[in-house]
């Protein structure tokens, strides 16, 4: 699996669900400060976007509601 970093288009709704909001880590995890938003996820590659699955969406969701990275999911402030 590979590393993406949450980087949304600075004239969109920032949307953790979106592949297209996410770049390709080469190089292994964002660095993230503090638990509160989305800083990366690790997920299945396609194309240099990240496969984002159901389980994947309900680990984002639950990182996001106890403000606590997850394997799979790491937040920022």
């Amino acid at each position: 699996m590979a590393w993406y970093s949450f980087t949304p288009p600075g004239m969109s709704t920032p949307n953790p669900a979106n592949p297209f909001h996410y770049t390709l880590e080469p190089l292994g995890p964002p660095s993230c400060l503090s638990n509160q938003h989305v800083c990366g996820l690790q997920a299945d590659d396609d194309s240099g976007r990240p496969i984002i699955t159901f389980d994947l969406l309900a680990e984002i969701a639950q990182a996001l509601e106890n403000r606590t990275p997850s394997v799979n999911v790491l937040l920022k402030s």
